[in-house]
């Protein structure tokens, strides 16, 4: 199973800043493994949302020019602290990742 996202959310007055780990190899497919000297199979997230309720708020789609374990970072208006976030990406693979937490009051 895929390691958790880490996410975190700090309402700031009228704004929430959110921060999110996503932990996963991003590998592009075209490296080769050291000791085989085969290709490593490209293995990268495509999609990813972020979602507070029923509210969509990021949908994004990634690529194999996006580092392992990207962090992104954004500011959204209108939440509330203890309100619910639900981050979610699927990969290449159709490995799928789920993780959520509340809004804080920073």
């Amino acid at each position: 199973m895929p390691e958790p996202i880490k996410i975190r959310a700090t309402q700031q007055g009228e704004f929430t800043d959110i921060r999110i780990l996503l932990q996963h190899p991003m590998e592009t497919g075209r490296r080769k493994d050291v000791v085989t000297g085969k290709p490593v199979p490209a293995h990268f997230i495509r999609t990813f949302t972020v979602s507070a309720g029923d509210r969509l708020l990021i949908e994004g789609q990634l690529n194999t020019s996006v580092s392992k374990n990207p962090v992104f970072a954004f500011r959204a208006r209108g939440l509330k602290a203890g309100e619910t976030l639900v981050v979610r990406w699927e990969d290449n693979l159709g490995e799928r990742r789920s993780d959520r937490t509340l809004v804080a009051t920073g």
